[in-house]
């Protein structure tokens, strides 16, 4: 039988970073294989975090290329770009996604058993990269719910209660064990027309019974998914199952700086000043600098930090055919005097609203966007 790959995909930005730091810590006994998806567009920042990951974890990350556009003397980007004649990805069609990240990777896995680790963080809503293929599994170890949406979905099914049930009474009962019968009992529809619904009862029977005890919960969900093909399936025990640890972003800078491997410098806060007011910027996340998931703020930042990039982005948009990074608006448009006035100031106001006393970082501010996009990419 084939050996479960453990696979930790590292995008450039901080929390994958700092996922790859704290597992390598806490479970030296796995044997992870570290791949990056190069587009060709990345900050000097992130190869430079590659570089200094390497050095840390005595392991090489391995860069997926694509053997067709090697061949070419292309970069993954323009490659892709030449072959959509020019249409820029976008939020609606994230050809960039599907081809620069998904496709590579799956390729990389070639259809052998894989585990995929994802640093969503414990403070965040959204959920991760869940590969459509069988034979790929997702796992979250900074949050409360190592387990992905589909295993939950699959706990939660009305019809697998009594099955489930039977094997988390080996880690439950008396009263706790009511209170997660309860829990399951909980009626849910997975109807897709009640596909919203279904995710927000979904999640609070999750917390509700992680509550009752996260290891015993991740025990009972593990010896489920033994009657299952998913990847975990094959493994007679798995560390992670008695992981407590919930870690959120306060705790990635800190993994980052206390390692020695440093925060991306894009993401360090830089002071700027319009028309007497002070401000701060910085980029919210790693991959392409021309990425289109952005704020306004973000590529002002981007001008004014890295003008060459800058007009390399401008370089790609098509005024006459409105291909543009921003809808609705060209970046030669967006960096007019006045314009790039009226967009600090709404950022220095938004900040002012929004900031808060406990966190000293920008990237707070930013988060929204943060939390954005591709999961891919951002991690």
């Amino acid at each position: 039988m084939a050996k479960t790959r453990h696979l930790l995909g590292i995008s450039g930005g901080k929390d994958s970073a700092a996922l790859a730091i704290y597992l390598n810590d806490k479970y030296p006994q796995f044997d992870f294989e570290y791949y990056f998806c190069d587009t060709g567009k990345e900050l000097d920042e992130t190869y430079q975090l590659i570089n200094n990951l390497e050095s840390y974890l005595g392991k090489s990350i391995k860069k997926l290329e694509n053997p067709d556009i090697d061949s070419t003397g292309d970069n993954p980007f323009d490659f892709y770009y030449k072959s959509f004649r020019g249409y820029l990805p976008s939020p609606q069609a994230r050809w960039c996604t599907a081809l620069m990240k998904l496709k590579p990777f799956e390729n990389f896995v070639n259809g052998d058993d894989a585990v995929s680790y994802v640093g969503i963080r414990g403070d965040e809503e959204r959920e991760g990269y869940i590969s459509k293929e069988a034979n790929i599994q997702s796992i979250f170890p900074f949050r409360k719910n190592i387990w992905s949406s589909d295993v939950m979905t699959k706990v939660f099914q009305p019809e697998n209660f009594e099955m489930v049930i039977d094997y988390f009474q080996s880690y439950y009962s008396g009263n706790d064990l009511d209170k997660l019968v309860d829990i399951f009992n909980e009626p849910i529809s997975f109807d897709k027309n009640h596909k919203n619904e279904a995710e927000k009862i979904l999640k609070r029977k999750a917390n509700s019974s992680l509550d009752l005890g996260i290891a015993r919960f991740n025990r009972g969900v593990f010896d489920f998914l033994k009657t299952t093909k998913y990847p975990l399936a094959k493994e007679i025990d798995y560390v992670l199952l008695e992981n407590e640890d919930v870690l959120v972003r306060d705790d990635i800078f800190r993994i980052l700086r206390e390692s020695g491997v440093g925060v991306p410098e894009y993401y360090e806060k830089v002071e700027f000043e319009v028309d007497g007011q002070k401000g701060e910027y910085a980029r919210s996340r790693s991959g392409c600098y021309f990425c289109f998931f952005q704020q306004k703020i973000e590529w002002v930042w981007l001008y004014e930090q890295h003008p060459d990039l800058f007009k390399k982005a401008m370089a790609y948009e098509s005024e006459d055919d409105l291909f543009t990074w921003i809808p609705n608006e060209t970046l030669k448009e967006l960096i007019q005097p006045e314009r790039i006035k009226q967009i600090k100031l709404g950022h220095i106001n938004r900040t002012n609203k929004t900031k808060t006393k406990s966190s000293p970082y920008l990237l707070d501010i930013l988060e929204g966007t943060e939390r954005d996009g591709c999961n891919t990419c951002f991690l």
